[in-house]
């Protein structure tokens, strides 16, 4: 599918980069799957700095039903079924988009963040008040705890502007959680995290979900993929990229939703390409499925980023 092209917002810096996807996910399963049902956040969503030019999904073996709506949070979401017995399930995505960088905002650019939490209730509305408030709360992955408030209060501190306190946040987190891909699964409870302070960057976002979350403000989860670089002199492997998962915060009607990656410590620019957001992972998993059978299944995920122009 190939939809129209999306503008980008006039709050964009103009500076770009357009991007080809391909994001590969095979099961092969232990024996025959006579029936399989499967739900994929695949399909790169458009928003203010980001346009789609491309979008095709090849699922084998062919489904017997196929379709695509967009869900409760804009996201394009579809749905397959197979219905003949299969003992492989694939799904190729591949698009192209091109990703502007974010306005530039200095640290003070929004008002302080407890201006920000009480404007909350002046807002009305489907498209900003329910859009936005509807990240304050918890969700099925993140909730509130002592230990997410106590955590957060070292970087929204009483009167620190909304902005400067998220980029503290995302520093901390960077510098007092060690990266480790062996620590978690998806299955590891965010107490966990706190307490071990290892993980990946989904926990990474978690974490500063819950944080913002614990002091009033909306935060939302988003799930993509990351320009990654060759070493100097290196060859770009194909396929070695990954997906990559960051948090946005909410800072008030003129700074607008800041997009913090604290795997980084970096606010997230034209590196970043976007496809899905929600409260958190569990409502932008890349792909999920129920089916009759199989005996156990082995995984691969192959994604690669290859960047056509700056």
């Amino acid at each position: 599918m190939t939809p129209p092209p999306s503008a980008p917002a006039s709050g964009s810096s103009g500076l770009s980069t357009r991007y080809r996807l391909r994001h590969s996910t095979a099961y092969d399963y232990g024996e025959d799957v006579p029936i399989s049902h499967h739900l994929l956040h695949l399909t790169a969503r458009p928003h203010p700095r980001q346009r789609i030019r491309r979008s095709l999904l090849t699922i084998d073996p062919a489904p017997a039903v196929r379709t695509e709506r967009v869900d409760y949070f804009g996201n394009t979401v579809t749905y397959v079924a197979v219905q003949e017995p299969h003992r492989t399930f694939s799904v190729i995505a591949e698009s192209e988009v091109e990703v502007f960088d974010p306005p530039v905002l200095a640290p003070d650019d929004s008002p302080a963040w407890e201006h920000v939490r009480d404007s909350l209730r002046g807002l009305t509305g489907p498209d900003d008040g329910a859009e936005i408030t509807q990240y304050c709360f918890d969700s099925a992955l993140v909730a509130a705890s002592p230990e997410l408030l106590d955590y957060v209060r070292g970087s929204f501190t009483p009167g620190r502007p909304a902005v400067a306190a998220a980029i503290n946040l995302m520093n901390r987190i960077n510098h007092e959680f060690a990266f480790d891909p062996t620590a978690t699964t998806v299955a590891t409870p965010l107490a966990a995290v706190m307490r071990n302070r290892r993980g990946v960057c989904q926990d990474f976002a978690h974490i500063a979900v819950g944080c913002v979350r614990a002091i009033g403000l909306p935060a939302r989860y988003v799930s993509g993929y990351l320009r990654t670089l060759p070493p100097p002199g290196q060859p770009r492997l194909v396929g070695a990229d990954v997906s990559h998962a960051w948090a946005s915060v909410w800072c008030g009607a003129t700074a607008g939703w800041l997009d913090i990656c604290p795997t980084n410590a970096c606010i997230a620019n034209r590196d970043f390409i976007t496809i899905a957001w929600g409260r958190d992972y569990d409502d932008v998993s890349p792909a999920r499925g129920v089916l009759l059978g199989g005996a156990g299944h082995g995984l691969t995920v192959s994604v690669d980023v290859e960047p056509l122009e700056d």
